[in-house]
This record gives structure tokens, C-alpha cells and sequence, in this order.
């Protein structure tokens, strides 16, 4: 008897394990189901939201322009550099008749200030932004590498621009004949040494450096600090300008058109490779 009772209870916890097993999977059959159904809709937007970005990229690309390489405040802006140095020409000799007076020519002050300054706009200008980017580099600082290898463009460009002018205008050196400020011989500055006058390539070189110093430091710190850098920057290239009249080696439109030259390349150089920060340069070199 006892047997069969024991032969009952062990049969009716199998009978409750078998439908508590089949409720279990009764239960929970439709909750992955569910689940299931729920992953695949997931995928499906997510595709659907990737195809629309895709397509919305496409049609970003195909509509889109790449900016002008001079804008039109640039073209305007060298039109009034180009008539400032017109105006210039002619007091070119009174002015240099100022420069060389005996009392600034005998003051070592002077003399030793100009000595500075003259080196600071050739070499100095390029050595100054190639050696920002390299510290930039080592260091991984991206903001001193943007700076410099900017820097480092806008004074090749306005070596470049400034060489060609001068070979074609071929303007006689003020040094060697102090009473002919007007001497110009079209075609002869990219064989003759002494008339490669106009314009000064140690001002167009150190203004470039100086605006693109200013145009970065006002992008990143607008404000008082842009103000300070600005007036610096921009003071030293002047003074490398006075410099190069103080030794007689430029008229003083050779300077201004120096000037305007290196300006308009350093915040061509600025303006173009922010409105196209993955430019090829700027990938290569490590700026981007």
C-alpha cells in the first residue's frame, strides 16, 4: 500500500513538472517571437536611415562648389593696395631723402634696430613659421602646426608673387642711384641684381607671417588677445619696412606694395584653408 501511494505522489509531480514545462515554453514562444520581430524592424530603419544619408550626401556633393581662390573683397582689396603704391611713387624721393639725413644714419641705435629687423624679414619670417609647424608637429600641437605651416604657405606664395613683380618691373635699387626714383626697366629684374627693387621682399614676407599670426590667433581668441597679437605682429612688419628704407635698399612704394602683397597672401592663405580644412596640403602635411 505503501508502495502505491509513494507510486502516485512521484506520478503527480511528474504530471505538474510537464505542464509547468509546457506553459513555460507555451509563454515565452510568442515573447521571442516578438523580439524577433522587433530586431528585424530595427535593422530595417537603421538601413532605411543609412540609404537617406547616403543619398543625401550624394546629393550634397553633387550640388556642391568649391569656394573661389580669391574672393571679392581680396580682388578689392588689391586694387587699393595697387593705387596706395601708385599715390606712393611720387614722394619715393622725399622720402628717402629723409631716411638718409646724417643724424638717423650715424645713430648705432638705429643702425643695430635695422640690422634686426631686416634679418627678421628674410630669413627670419621663414624660419620662424617652418619652425612653428616643426615644433608643432613633435609636440602634436594642432592649433601651432595649423599656424605654422599657414604661416609657412603664405610666405612661399608672397615670395613667389613678389619674385615675379620684381622681374617684370625691374626697378633700379635706390642705393644705386639716389636721385632717380623713377628708374624702371620692364623685363630686366630677373637678370640684374640691382633692379629687383619693387616690391621688398623682406616687407612682403614678414607682413605675410604677420597676418596670418593675427587672422589665426583672432579665429582661435578673438578679443583683446587678437588685438595684442595683431598690433605685434603687425609692428614688427612694419618696422622690417622702415628698415629697408633706413638702408636704402627700397623706395618707400616698394615697401607699401611689400606690404599689401604679403597681407593679401597670408589672409588669402587663412581664408581658403578653413573654408577647405581637408585640403590635400593640409592632409599630407598633418595640419588636418
Amino acid at each position: 500500500m505503501t508502495r502505491l501511494i509513494t507510486r502516485l505522489i512521484t506520478a503527480r509531480h511528474l504530471a505538474l513538472t510537464l505542464v509547468a514545462a509546457l506553459a513555460a515554453t507555451t509563454s515565452t514562444a510568442p515573447c521571442r517571437a516578438q523580439t524577433r520581430a522587433d530586431s528585424a524592424r530595427a535593422a530595417d530603419s537603421a538601413r532605411a536611415a543609412d540609404s537617406a544619408r547616403a543619398a543625401d550626401s550624394a546629393r550634397a556633393a553633387a550640388t556642391r562648389r568649391p569656394g573661389p581662390l580669391f574672393t571679392r573683397h581680396e580682388v578689392r582689396a588689391a586694387a587699393g593696395i595697387v593705387l596706395a603704391t601708385a599715390a606712393l611713387l611720387p614722394l619715393d624721393q622725399a622720402i628717402a631723402e629723409e631716411f638718409r639725413d646724417p643724424w638717423p644714419q650715424r645713430n648705432g641705435g638705429l643702425r643695430a634696430g635695422a640690422s634686426v629687423f631686416n634679418s627678421l624679414g628674410d630669413p627670419g619670417s621663414l624660419i620662424l613659421a617652418a619652425g612653428a609647424y616643426g615644433v608643432g608637429r613633435a609636440t602634436h600641437a594642432r592649433a601651432l602646426t595649423d599656424v605654422g605651416l599657414h604661416a609657412t604657405e603664405a610666405v612661399v606664395l608672397s615670395g613667389g608673387v613678389t619674385a615675379l613683380i620684381k622681374g617684370v618691373a625691374g626697378r633700379q635699387r635706390p642705393y644705386l642711384d639716389r636721385l632717380d626714383a623713377d628708374e624702371f626697366s620692364l623685363g630686366t629684374g630677373f637678370s640684374t641684381g640691382g633692379r629687383t627693387s619693387f616690391p621688398s621682399g623682406h616687407t612682403s614676407a614678414a607682413f605675410a607671417l604677420a597676418s596670418v599670426v593675427a587672422a589665426e590667433v583672432r579665429e582661435r581668441r578673438p578679443g583683446r588677445m587678437a588685438w595684442l597679437v595683431g598690433a605685434v605682429a603687425y609692428g614688427s612688419a612694419g618696422m622690417v619696412g622702415l628698415a629697408r628704407m633706413y638702408d636704402d635698399k627700397h623706395w618707400a612704394s616698394d615697401v607699401a606694395l611689400g606690404a599689401g602683397v604679403g597681407t593679401l597672401s597670408g589672409l588669402t592663405v587663412v581664408r581658403y584653408t578653413h573654408a577647405h580644412p581637408r585640403n590635400r596640403l593640409d592632409r599630407w602635411l598633418g595640419a588636418r
